[in-house]
Formats: C-alpha cells, structure tokens, sequence
C-alpha cells in the first residue's frame, strides 16, 4: 500500500522532508542529534534507524562535504529517505539503504564494512513498552518501542563499523542515561553528556551523549539545552538550532 505523505520544511526551511502522514514524523530529537554530532567535510557518518532522512540529511546541510548513508529498516521509510536526498540535492554526497543494523551482513552488503566510517549517529527506539502506552500504529511503534537489547546491538554494530577513534551519537531517555553508559562502556568511552530540559527547572526529557571508540573511561556531564522559558517561548538557543541549523557546542554549555 502507497504510504499517504507530507512534504515538511524544517530547520527553519533549509531542509525539506517527505514523510508520512500518520505514524512517526520527524521532530526535535532528529534536529537535536544532528546539531550534537561532530563531523567535517571529506568524513563518512552513517545515521542508523535513519527513518525518512532527518538527522543524517540535517547533518548534511549543515556539514558541506560530508558524505552521509541512512539505514533505515523499513523499505518504505528507505525508499522516502532516498527520495529526500534528491528533494534536497545531495545526491552527490547521500544515500539511503534499507537495512538491519543489527545485521553485519546486511550492512556490509550496503558497503558499510568494519573500521570504514568516521561517525555514527543513532536515534534508537527508547520507550520502554512495560512502562509506556503503546502506540497502536506498527511505524510508529517500531520506531519509538525498544526490545530490551536493542541498544546493545546498535552500539556493538556502530563499534564494528567505527574507525579507531570514531565517534558515536546518541540520544535516549534522559531517566535511562545509566543504561546507556554501561552499554557504552566495553568499546567507548571519553564520554560527553548533555542533558535537554524542556523548560527552567523541570527535570531533563532527553540526554544527548556523545562517545569515542576504544576512548578513556569516563563521562563528563555538561549542563545542558533549555528548550523553552517559563512563558513557553522558545529558547534562544534552542531556536539557533532547531531553526538556525547551529551546532550544539559543548563550549556553550
């Protein structure tokens, strides 16, 4: 069945998304993950559990040069992926593959082989279906519910992928950080937290973490992205970078 799509302006414009009307669409954490990944021109990022494109095309616009492949699982969801690469004329330096993460065949079948890409950026499915509603809506469902090692293969598949000195990120529930720490632990480490708060004084939503492969034990938290003020207004530097297409640099912070 044809899927029923929009097509969406986001980043204040700079980037156009065809997506589907119903099930998960991209918002805030795509754009967060993007503005937290660090890159530059000549390297390769692949962004696994891609969906139609959004955090690895937001990269892309933002980083001139650097080559970009979106995994995604879903052939259908692959398919508008590759659609938005050409809608946002980086055909040159993007592409979209339909493909297991968890699957080192797979991958290596796309051309991702180990020790052969710069960077990975990754937006797993978090929720936790013993704790949270369910949505009943299979797309949406497959890209927000977690079976309880999914984390685990994605950051072993984004280890194998990784060169030496690599750098892998992520954002998760910011009440799960200590999960996602102990999964970093055995491959990554010289960690980088950064918490986002959706208003002054309410606990954090989300954690961004950054981690370099075969890096020094540790994580330093920083002390995060307030997304909106009391009034319900957009923070400044939220808005620099949800709109703006800004880096989150942890020097701000």
């Amino acid at each position: 069945m044809t899927l029923e799509t929009s097509e969406d302006a986001v980043l204040g414009g700079r980037l156009r998304l065809r997506q589907p009307l119903r099930g998960h669409r991209v918002g805030h954490d795509a754009i967060l993950l993007a503005a937290f990944t660090e890159a530059r021109a000549g390297q390769h990022a692949v962004d696994f559990g891609a969906g139609v494109g959004g955090a690895g095309l937001a990269l892309a616009r933002r980083i001139d040069g650097l080559r970009v492949t979106l995994v995604e699982i879903d052939p259908e969801l692959a398919e508008l992926a590759g659609q938005n690469v050409e809608v946002n004329g980086l055909a040159g330096r993007a592409r979209a593959v339909a493909a297991d993460v968890g699957d080192a065949a797979a991958l290596t079948a796309a051309g991702l082989s180990a020790a052969s890409v710069d960077c990975v950026l990754m937006n797993p499915p978090f929720n936790d279906p013993r704790r949270q509603n369910v949505s009943p809506d299979p797309r949406r469902r497959l890209a927000h519910v977690a079976d309880p090692d999914l984390l685990g293969r994605w950051v072993e598949s984004a280890a194998r992928l990784l060169k030496p000195e690599g750098l892998l990120t992520l954002i998760w529930r910011a009440d799960a950080l200590a999960d996602v720490l102990r999964t970093l632990a055995p491959a990554f480490g010289a960690v980088s937290v950064l918490p986002v708060y959706p208003r002054p004084g309410a606990a954090a939503i989300r954690v961004l973490v950054r981690a370099t492969k075969g890096g020094s034990p540790g994580h330093r938290e920083y002390a995060g992205l307030v997304l909106n003020d009391n009034g319900g207004r957009p923070t400044l530097a939220a808005e620099n970078v949800l709109r703006g297409g800004e880096a989150l640099s942890l020097t701000s912070f």
